[in-house]
């Protein structure tokens, strides 16, 4: 059987009920294609909110949490919480969280972790940034992101792996299908060598970095890329035909 296609909306710090109220529009009308599994990452305040409000076929990530089932940690979420209002996935390890919140590598494998053991389904997301792209470490880096969270987890059928350049997160530089082909394919032999080839072979792995309207056909279009994670465009009706790349 071949993995399905998977789109996810991160909308980040982003929305208010009402602009919230017009995209839960957008996605009702659609048409989505059945095709492809959607996921939108809400804003933790609005999670049950747009879980109450968009139809079952669409599912709602929150868009991080932390690594324990409750405590005294101001200002976090845990995953059951997550679990408790309806919500089933997470997207943990965004460069966001790594290159503006400090995240470390070892930090998200244990929320990585931890969101699995509490029933979480997850997007974990690796990438490197321009300086390390043009110092030929691209592979270096995914590897070790990728190695980090391997170290923690037994079982991958709950994760989705995003491939995000950080040098292509909002820029409105993408890396061309090629670019994002070979990093896929790669990451995609990572996983048949240190795991296992049934994982190598099964394993969703999206492509996240300026993903549109316009040239989300020609990458959903390569064989090692599975979907996308997008950020902007997820807030605009073009995520429809994001959504429907894979037709």
């Amino acid at each position: 059987m071949g993995r399905k296609f998977v789109v996810g909306g991160n909308w980040k710090m982003n929305g208010d009920k009402k602009q919230i109220s017009e995209i839960i529009n957008t996605l009702k009308t659609g048409p989505l294609s059945p095709n492809t599994e959607v996921i939108v990452g809400v804003p933790a305040i609005y999670l049950e909110h747009v879980r109450t409000n968009l139809p079952q076929s669409i599912e709602v990530a929150a868009q991080n949490c932390y690594k324990v089932p409750k405590g005294a940690f101001t200002g976090e979420i845990s995953p059951a919480m997550i679990k408790d209002i309806g919500v089933n996935w997470v997207i943990l390890g965004h460069s966001e969280r790594r290159q503006i919140f400090g995240e470390t590598d070892e930090l998200i494998a244990e929320k990585v972790a931890h969101a699995l053991e509490a029933g979480l389904k997850v997007i974990a997301c690796i990438g490197e940034t321009l300086e390390e792209r043009e110092g030929g470490k691209t592979e270096e880096v995914v590897f070790r992101q990728t190695k980090a969270i391997a170290g923690k987890i037994k079982d991958w059928s709950n994760v989705v792996i995003a491939y995000e350049p950080v040098w292509a997160i909002g820029t409105g530089k993408t890396a061309t299908p090629q670019q994002a082909q070979e990093v896929h394919k790669a990451l995609r032999q990572w996983f048949c060598t240190h795991v296992n080839a049934d994982v190598g072979n099964s394993i969703r792995i999206q492509y996240g970095g300026s993903v549109t309207g316009a040239n989300c056909k020609e990458l959903a279009a390569q064989p090692d890329i599975d979907g996308f994670l997008v950020g902007g465009a997820s807030l605009k009706p073009e995520f429809v035909n994001i959504v429907n790349a894979k037709q």
